[in-house]
């Protein structure tokens, strides 16, 4: 990697310099670094001297800081967008404020906005002051041709039916026909209904409440532990030998350690495990679906 001059050179060291020493107060060993981030020893040892000429291009450099950062609990996106600002050419930052200092140079004359804003009065009114004409129009361009000769089907045998109807002839009423009009009327008793039964709905699975979880963590040796509770860093440190801590999240529980063999880490109150290898880093996430189903 080139770099420009040697205010940039000693700014960059000053970032890798910064990540060495994290590195080294954790216990992080560069070979255990190499392991976890994918990226080979010589070029993290290359970093760490200085020798910035045996680096690839900035890009990639700045990928190995981002990396770098987050296996040993830094903000590696800001340290990446340092290396960043720090390789930008000044040709570069010119081009860049000279692109946001453009401004479009579109013309449109003051009358355009006015014509369209007639245009869009003239057709709301002509909709107020006929909306029957214009629902009778769109239903009428909605039907089908089938479903046009259909209903004039039916127009025409109704009408038919209405003139071929013979005239009622007038009624004629006796005394006879009031005796038994008494006796031939009918009582039509209304059939009742069915009744529906309330249905309650079971709850589902999701509904249900899960079990929150608990870990905790005790120390046969010196290491550094970082915590986070539903997305909330609870502690970030060193713990010592002998101690004993407990966490209890409700969806998600993560644990980072940079000596995972000195750590016994037991979820639930269960039988506590060591939680890695000595010397190791290691990161473990804990839910209520992956605990109950251990």
């Amino acid at each position: 990697m080139k770099l420009l001059n040697k205010d940039q050179e000693e700014q960059l060291a000053e970032i890798v310099a910064h990540l060495r020493k994290v590195r080294e107060e954790r216990s992080v060993r560069l070979e255990e670094l190499a392991a976890y981030t994918r990226i080979r020893p010589a070029i993290l040892q290359a970093m760490e001297e200085g020798r910035f000429e045996e680096l690839p291009e900035s890009i990639y450099v700045q990928g190995f800081i981002r990396h770098y950062g987050d296996a040993i609990g830094l903000d590696g996106a800001a340290l990446a967008q340092s290396v960043a600002n720090i390789c930008l050419t000044p040709e570069e930052s010119n081009h860049d404020n000279q692109v946001v200092d453009e401004k479009p140079t579109i013309y449109i004359p003051l009358f355009v906005p006015y014509v369209l804003l007639l245009a869009v009065a003239s057709l709301g009114l002509f909709y107020l002051l006929n909306p029957q004409r214009s629902v009778q129009s769109s239903s009428q361009n909605n039907l089908s041709p089938l479903a046009a000769e259909q209903k004039a089907k039916s127009a025409t045998v109704t009408s038919s039916l209405t003139s071929s109807k013979p005239k009622a002839s007038p009624r004629v009423t006796s005394s006879k026909t009031k005796a038994l009009s008494p006796a031939l009327t009918t009582t039509i008793t209304p059939t009742p209904l069915p009744t529906l039964t309330n249905i309650t709905p079971t709850p589902s699975l999701q509904a249900q409440t899960t079990t929150p979880v608990e870990v905790t963590l005790e120390l046969q040796d010196k290491s550094w532990v970082r915590v986070k509770v539903d997305g909330k860093t609870e502690f970030e440190g060193e713990l010592n030998k002998g101690e004993k801590k407990t966490w209890t999240a409700k969806k998600e529980l993560m644990v980072r350690s940079g000596n995972a063999g000195a750590v016994l880490i037991s979820t639930n109150k269960k039988q506590p495990t060591p939680l890695g290898g000595v010397g190791s880093v290691k990161q473990v996430t804990f839910t209520p679906e992956t605990v109950n189903s251990q």
